[in-house]
């Protein structure tokens, strides 16, 4: 499955280590990195600390720079593979959880406008880890915009990822448990899943311990 892939996807809550494994997944496969970038989201920061006055226009944010980065993907995509750090799908995800009303049903409304235009991704590589890993996670690596993250958004964070890929079938999925495996600091399990995602024959499989 791996090596057929063109568009790869790597997803999880914040924390799961996605970016970190998309970059080093990208390197190995030589393709082309489509990160987001959170930190130029002018709201990001202000969304942590009052979520209820700014979570519309962080949302709008995320989603008009994921757009982006997706057109230009699809400008260029019959030159190289490409893999990147979001799920354009699961941007909804986040509205349901932190929106409502008025503000859900605007932000509803933008979404299917834009959303035909979204590509279809090849294989979808999601990373699970429990609310505790997650906060440990986001604590270690210190991100100021980050400082104000509990431990019980992160939960309702990774319920919701939990649910949303328990019925996603739109591509290929290939769930890591990324608190038993860690293949962003230890090459052994990198290798593991590298070798667990090229013999990939389902539409769906879980990979969460070491063999």
């Amino acid at each position: 499955m791996l090596d057929k892939a063109r568009h790869i996807v790597v997803e999880g809550p914040i924390g799961a280590g996605k970016t970190s494994f998309a970059t080093r997944l990208a390197e190995r496969l030589e393709a082309d990195l489509m990160l987001e970038h959170p930190e130029i989201n002018p709201f990001l920061g202000r969304f942590y600390e009052n979520m209820d006055r700014w979570a519309l226009a962080t949302q709008v944010s995320f989603l008009y720079q994921r757009y982006d980065l997706l057109s230009q993907f699809l400008a260029r995509a019959s030159e190289r593979r490409v893999v990147s750090d979001f799920l354009i799908e699961k941007d909804p995800l986040f509205a349901g959880l932190t929106l409502s009303g008025d503000e859900e049903r605007l932000y509803q409304r933008l979404y299917q406008t834009l959303s035909p235009q979204f590509p279809k991704p090849d294989l979808v590589i999601y990373l699970q880890a429990t609310p505790e890993v997650l906060m440990d996670r986001v604590r270690k690596r210190g991100m100021g915009a980050e400082r104000n993250i509990t431990e019980d958004y992160l939960a309702s964070v990774s319920e919701r990822y939990a649910s949303f890929f328990h019925q996603y079938d739109n591509a290929p999925l290939f769930i890591v448990n990324a608190a038993a495996l860690n293949p962003i600091e230890h090459d052994d399990d990198f290798e593991l899943l590298i070798e667990r995602l090229k013999n990939m024959r389902s539409y769906r499989e879980f990979f969460g311990y070491a063999e």
